[in-house]
């Protein structure tokens, strides 16, 4: 083959490569890369802050324990309502599969279950919430309880961009062709619940 030849189908190839990437770009496939993955960071601060208030649990039944023995069947509940949110393997595939979705808010909202009424048994116990520890585990629960809830906007706002442009045309085209499927979200009886951290704070003894 002659130069001029070879040189005209480097040209030829080079044009074909420019011409693909303008035509992915325009029907929304480099929309669908950089929004999942901001995906994928929204949900790596959604493990985070889960993270966080399931590391602080520990001392916290240790703090409550100490003060109120006898509420035994409460400190056992959020004991394995935390080992059973710790089981469920929040691996990157987890966010293209709704069932395990699913078991994954579930057991999250298992383990917020059993600490609400683990705080409300604190009532009973004015030597426990005057308790220094006690207080500072309290500040940080609350302070976990704010991130979780802005994590988790995030995550479904996120979520929501995502969606939207698998199912619009001609973006849905692209999402079929490489595989972008539609991504499971949270989801909540009262949308407002969202915005509006568990309450975590008590009285003064």
């Amino acid at each position: 083959m002659s130069p001029r030849y070879v040189q005209a189908m480097r040209t030829l190839h080079l044009l074909a490569l420019v011409a693909g990437a303008l035509m992915l770009g325009g029907c929304g496939y480099n929309t669908l890369q950089a929004e999942d993955e901001q995906i994928k960071a929204a949900w790596g601060e959604v493990l985070n802050q889960y993270q966080r208030r399931a590391d602080l649990i520990p001392n916290l039944v240790r703090t409550v324990e100490a003060f109120a023995r006898q509420e035994r069947e409460v400190l056992t509940q959020v004991t394995e309502a935390r080992a059973r949110a710790g089981a469920v393997q929040a691996t990157p595939e987890l966010l293209n599969d709704p069932q395990s979705f699913a078991q994954f808010q579930q057991a999250q909202g298992e383990l917020s279950s059993a600490l609400s009424r683990l705080l409300v048994v604190v009532e009973r116990y004015p030597e426990l919430k005057s308790d220094q520890n006690f207080r500072d585990l309290q500040v940080q629960l609350e302070g976990t309880e704010n991130r979780i809830a802005v994590a988790r906007n995030r995550y479904i706002a996120a979520v929501q961009a995502y969606n939207t442009t698998v199912r619009r045309f001609p973006s849905n085209l692209t999402a079929m062709v490489f595989g972008f499927g539609v991504k499971p979200s949270f989801t909540v009886q009262d949308e407002a619940a969202i915005a509006r951290p568990p309450e975590v704070q008590f009285s003064t003894p």
